[in-house]
């Protein structure tokens, strides 16, 4: 078989968080600086929206106009060219880490394996550097850079409409209050469908490495497992943007009345709406994340427990 990259494995940390520490640490910081400059230009956009509607209503400058104009696309810019740069640098932060796995892997395999050992070891063995790597790696990059930058343009949109119109606070209360009591239950009940999943596919690869095909009960159970994850993710989701949507058209109508009434200003309205459509994203990427961190966890557990009965402690 092919010779691996020869390097020290040392035992591997008894949680994934900690992992992530022990293989990226330096970088962490570095992405969390980057995911911190993003966050810290959400808003900014927003503002400009308003004035450039309000100078076009009010005062009709057009050299204001097109020079806030020029503003806004500038600092759009500047936003995602930052995104761009963390983008590619978690990318290789994630590709790094999910190396050094495989090359742990690997490692071992030329320690202990054998040619005669054909037991369903072996299919876990195999299972671990084709697919289960490559999740967990992929996680490092994201740890937590995301939920910084994702919770970070929570606070700094909701805090700037609430500055700019404090009954907005109230609405983002509203928004995000109830999809804080029903996301968690739902997203527990995907965790443990999805545990169960990676077991019953790690004993399906034992079977084709064993009798050369799976049995079809557990073929069957991966494919409830799948099907109830999908129901209830879809139904989340669901419910996350029926939220989304009726928030933005609590923001048009009560903003609507107070623009009649001359008691805010049209752009104020502008910059709500949009500030909601700007919540939208990162709360479900938050939630996006939690959901990877729950399954990625219990991924890196039997991960980190196949190792150690392979000879490979943790730390």
């Amino acid at each position: 078989m092919p010779r691996c990259i020869a390097m020290h494995c040392p035992a591997l940390p008894q949680t994934l968080m900690g992992y992530v520490v022990r293989c990226s640490g330096r970088h962490q910081i570095g992405l969390a600086v980057l995911a911190a400059a993003v966050f810290a230009l959400s808003s900014v956009p927003l503002e400009f929206q308003r004035r450039i509607v309000n100078d076009a209503i009010k005062s009709g400058a057009s050299e204001t106009i097109v020079w806030l104009a020029i503003a806004y696309a500038g600092v759009a810019l500047l936003e995602q060219g930052l995104k761009l740069a963390l983008n590619v640098y978690r990318a290789w932060v994630s590709e790094d880490a999910v190396r050094t796995l495989r090359r742990t892997l690997c490692e071992l395999d030329e320690n202990e394996f054998t040619p005669d050992r054909r037991d369903g070891g072996t299919g876990t063995h195999a299972a671990m550097v084709v697919a289960e790597a490559e999740p967990i790696g992929g996680f490092v990059g994201m740890a937590i850079s995301e939920p910084l930058m994702q919770a970070g343009i929570l606070v700094s949109v909701v805090g700037y409409m609430a500055y700019l119109e404090p009954w907005t606070l109230v609405l983002s209360l509203g928004y995000l209050g109830p999809q804080m009591l029903f996301v968690p239950p739902m997203q527990r009940a995907i965790n443990r469908r999805a545990s169960d999943r990676i077991r019953t596919i790690r004993r399906v690869g034992g079977d084709i490495i064993e009798t050369g095909a799976p049995e079809e009960e557990r073929v069957e159970r991966v494919f409830a497992l799948n099907m109830g994850i999908y129901k209830i993710k879809f139904s989340m989701n669901l419910a996350m943007n029926f939220m989304h949507y009726l928030a933005v058209a609590v923001a048009l109508g009560v903003g609507g009345l107070f623009a009649v009434e001359h008691r805010i200003e049209v752009g104020a309205v502008v910059a709500v709406v949009s500030g909601l459509g700007k919540l939208n994203d990162p709360w479900g990427d938050l939630v996006n994340w939690g959901r990877e961190l729950s399954v990625d966890a219990v991924k890196y557990r039997l991960f980190a427990e196949a190792l150690q009965h392979r000879g490979l402690a943790t730390a």
